[in-house]
This record gives structure tokens, sequence and C-alpha cells, in this order.
């Protein structure tokens, strides 16, 4: 393609018009990979590393209601690995059991470093 002048076209002189045009036989790219569940996994691995098992207690005790609260209106598979919601009931009342039998010692082993 030259332009007016027997040369390169100049800028002004290109028809650009029929690009960037949205092609519906192509349809829409996929939405990037957004990794906000690993910033919010590194969130709740650093909680729980400062406070330790109060951390874990708390957050079992928010997943022990968030779920009786579920399996009351009706939830009887999860998409936890576990499935059956009182497979998970009773993983998470575990791990609340446990996290509340170690936070004394916990709190020991910190009072005794200080």
């Amino acid at each position: 393609m030259l332009g007016t002048s027997g040369g390169p076209p100049e800028p002004d002189e290109i028809d650009l018009t029929g690009l960037n045009r949205y092609d519906e036989t192509v349809g829409s790219p996929a939405p990037p990979f957004d990794p906000l569940r690993l910033c919010v996994f590194t969130t709740v691995a650093l909680i729980a590393c400062v406070l330790g098992p109060i951390a874990v207690l708390g957050f079992a005790l928010i997943a022990i209601a968030g779920y009786a609260r579920a399996r009351r209106q009706g939830l009887l598979r999860s998409k936890c690995k576990l499935g059956d919601t009182r497979l998970v009931l009773a993983y998470l009342s575990v791990l609340a059991l446990l996290s509340a039998v170690a936070t004394p010692f916990w709190v020991m082993f910190w009072i005794g470093r200080c």
C-alpha cells in the first residue's frame, strides 16, 4: 500500500476503522486467573502462626457455627473433601477441642520465653 505521494502511507492516510472490533465468532477471552484465594490462605496462615491455637479455635468455632446453620437449612453434602456435613462438623469439633486444650500450653510457652 502506497501513500498519495508514492512512498509509504502517512499515519493519517491509513484506514484503521476495521481494527479492534469484537468478533462474535471468536467469543470472549477467558478472564485472567485471580490468585485471591492464595492471598486469603496466606493471611489465614499468618494469623494462625501469630495467634497459634487461639486462631485455630476461633476459625473452628466460626466454621462450626456456619456448618451447623447450613445443615439446619438442609445442606447435607459439602464441597469440603469430607463431603457429609456431619463429618465436617465432627472434624471441626475435634480441631476446636484440641486447640482449646493446647491454648494454655501455648500461653505458658510464650510466658516462659519472655
